[in-house]
């Protein structure tokens, strides 16, 4: 556990940039700061490896005061990503990786051996091992930090705004694989970003901190969105936090419709027989069970009219998505109905904006969610 205790951090000109700060980081976790800018996120990152010294307070890793061991030495232990990666551009992607394995005294082929296992588990095609950082792209070279920065298998891994640099594609792509390889590894992670969005879906908690270096709150993403402290977490958290909240409730139990789901090749007596007057509508799909657009029963009387299809919106995996991801896809599909699809995206079935609204009722009287849903 990392504990920051009355932390607080005063420069010569007299600017507070963390103001009296205490919270645990529990170990295993991912415990994320955000705030506007000024607000002592990076700071207080930079404080936790002596990047900056604090002006009051203690910071203690395991129990022990992090002042009492050398700087090298505790800097060595954790792993540090940044954005835009900040990778050596006169070494390849395998050494970059394996520069602090080196630096502990690892044999360059222990090191790179190490190098080229953590390329395949951050998702890097190892046929980019002998390339330079100017060869990748924005993303690869996000990839090869984090490989980087797990290289000595620290225990506790420091991020700071290491996706903001990447187009939105690329950062959620960044983001599941962060989460991923925590499942994987169960590191202590403490993540800084400007992201409320980004922030609510890969922190354990959440610290939002104010103008000032003042913690305003330190919850789990379901509580921070149901109950904001104050009114500066409310507006922070902005005007949409209860869509948030949705990403909180599971979708496994929602009431599929199957009926309406009819194959590229059905006859017009099985379309007509699959049309109803509450699913207006019948999804069509590929011969392999793949969602390909919605016909209304009419167009359909001849036979399925490819050109004439509408398009199904974004579908969801039933139980891996949440509430939020399900009716996502039901407000962009121009019927109203969402599109469920297993994990190799074959519809299972379709579900409507009402059920949806039901599902979302019912889960608020059931209590407030706590365990994190997908999506």
């Amino acid at each position: 556990m990392i504990r920051i205790d009355s932390v607080t951090k005063r420069y010569p000109d007299g600017t507070v940039a963390v103001d009296r700060l205490s919270l645990d980081i529990p170990d295993r976790s991912i415990t994320v700061f955000v705030g506007p800018s000024g607000c002592g996120k990076t700071t207080t990152l930079r404080m936790i490896n002596r990047m900056v010294e604090p002006s009051e307070g203690s910071i203690l890793l395991d129990g022990v005061d992090i002042q009492r061991q050398p700087v090298n030495t505790l800097r060595r232990s954790m792993g540090y990503v940044i954005q835009n990666a900040g990778l050596f551009q006169h070494r390849t992607i395998l050494d970059n990786i394996a520069t602090v394995p080196r630096l502990l005294g690892w044999s360059r082929q222990k090191a790179r051996a190490r190098a080229a296992e953590l390329m395949e588990r951050v998702g890097l095609d190892t046929a980019l091992a002998k390339r330079y950082p100017y060869q990748l792209s924005g993303g690869q070279q996000q990839r090869v930090g984090v490989a980087r920065a797990l290289a000595a298998d620290p225990p506790v891994l420091l991020m700071d705004e290491p996706f903001s640099a990447v187009d939105p594609v690329v950062r959620k792509g960044l983001q599941d694989e962060l989460l991923r390889i925590q499942e994987e590894l169960g590191k202590t992670i403490v993540f800084v970003t400007h992201d409320i969005d980004e922030a609510i879906k890969l922190g354990t908690n959440v610290a939002v901190m104010r103008t000032g270096g003042e913690l305003a709150q330190f919850a789990p993403p379901a509580e921070l969105l149901s109950a904001p402290a104050d009114a500066f977490v409310e507006d922070f958290l902005g005007a949409d936090r209860g869509i948030r909240r949705l990403s909180f409730f599971p979708s496994a139990g929602l009431e599929l419709r199957t009926a309406p789901v009819v194959a590229v090749d059905a006859g017009a007596e099985q379309l007509a027989a699959r049309a109803s007057a509450d699913t207006p509508y019948l999804l069509v799909t590929d011969l392999d069970g793949r969602p390909l657009g919605w016909s209304e029963p009419a167009d359909a009387a001849q036979g399925v009219d490819r050109e004439r299809l509408l398009p199904y919106g974004r579908p969801f995996v039933p139980g891996r998505d949440s509430l939020r991801t399900a009716l996502d896809g039901a407000v962009l599909s121009p019927t109203g109905w969402a599109v469920a699809v297993d994990g190799e995206g074959r519809a299972v079935g379709v579900v409507s904006q009402q059920v949806i609204g039901e599902a979302i009722r019912a889960a608020h009287a059931a209590g407030h969610p706590h365990a994190k849903a997908a999506g």
